[in-house]
């Protein structure tokens, strides 16, 4: 399985409603969600195509054998059905949005 990551290149901090707007704008079903730190998620897959935006804090996402650390700002395009795991390292929350496309 392939993942695509795109990393936050703008000056400014992201913004929750403009990243929101921007995914449903791409046909995305949206949600921002919370996971406190230490958070983990095992190996699991999604039927539908998944995008992960991080608005603050990190997410650490496994695909294969291969770890991705995501930060403020930085988003994953995450296929359907692709076997991933979660992980919220550190000591603070990670707050982002979940578009899916069903």
């Amino acid at each position: 399985m392939s993942i695509q990551i795109d990393r936050w290149s703008e000056q400014t901090r992201p913004d929750a409603p403009e990243l929101k707007a921007r995914l449903q704008g791409e046909g995305y079903s949206v949600f921002q969600w919370t996971d406190p730190a230490g958070t983990k998620y095992g190996p699991h897959a999604h039927a539908e195509d998944q995008s992960h935006w991080i608005l603050s804090g990190e997410l650490e996402l496994r695909v294969g054998h291969e770890t991705y650390t995501l930060r403020a700002g930085d988003r994953d395009f995450l296929p359907a059905n692709t076997i991933h795991s979660a992980f919220v390292p550190g000591d603070k929350p990670v707050v982002y949005l979940i578009g899916a496309k069903y």
